[in-house]
């Protein structure tokens, strides 16, 4: 049996998706297309980070497979954000693994990200920065801190929940999501602030326990 959930506080959409996932569960077919809106922006993102332009393609097999399964899920919205996480890097490391190639990070598009960010050094200074100037930036980064980020800053996954993702220990997810963001934040140099566009980027290291 699959189960889903973490601890961190729910976005404010995640209660919303916790019940619309349940009512889909029950065969309630606008309940899952509210589900798949609620998720597929934030999905598509982090796959573009591992697959780039074919993140569409692997982002359909991931929701045929999700459909498929949902009656398995156990869990509440933030949980299946994570269920759905985990199949969607599985169908993209399945691709990779078919193009002989290793994931690697991408741009994401800009609407991706709309959250605000962290009061503190390395946060403070990416919010200044634009959305895609950032995801330029984190396309550079090792592919452990880049996957850290996207999961913790596009999807809205907590450190437990996005290390099961990667099967790593939350430890490691997080310091691997700080270590990005400090990379990020010491890209950011007066140059890029005058050129940068309103935007944030997202708080990946926000209600810890």
């Amino acid at each position: 049996m699959i189960r889903g959930g973490d601890q961190r506080r729910p976005q404010a959409c995640d209660l919303e998706l916790g019940r619309a996932v349940s009512l889909a569960q029950q065969g309630d077919e606008g309940a899952f297309e509210k589900a798949y809106h609620l998720v597929h922006p934030g999905l598509l993102g982090y796959l573009r980070g591992l697959v780039g332009a074919a993140a569409e393609d692997v982002a359909s097999d991931a929701w045929l497979e999700i459909a498929r399964d949902l009656g398995r899920f156990r869990g509440d919205g933030v949980g299946f954000r994570g269920w759905t996480a985990t199949i969607a890097r599985h169908r993209a490391l399945d691709h990779l693994r078919r193009q002989k190639r290793r994931p690697r990070t991408s741009l994401i598009e800009q609407e991706v990200l709309n959250l605000p960010g962290r009061t503190d050094t390395a946060d403070a200074a990416l919010e200044s920065m634009s959305t895609r100037w950032a995801m330029a930036q984190i396309a550079k980064l090792p592919s452990d801190q880049a996957e850290a980020v996207l999961l913790r800053a596009v999807v809205g996954l907590d450190g437990p929940a996005a290390a099961r993702v990667l099967g790593k220990r939350p430890g490691a997810v997080r310091t691997a999501a700080h270590r990005g963001l400090k990379r990020l934040a010491e890209q950011l140099t007066p140059a890029n602030r005058a050129q940068s566009t309103a935007g944030a980027v997202p708080d990946p290291l926000k209600d810890e326990t």
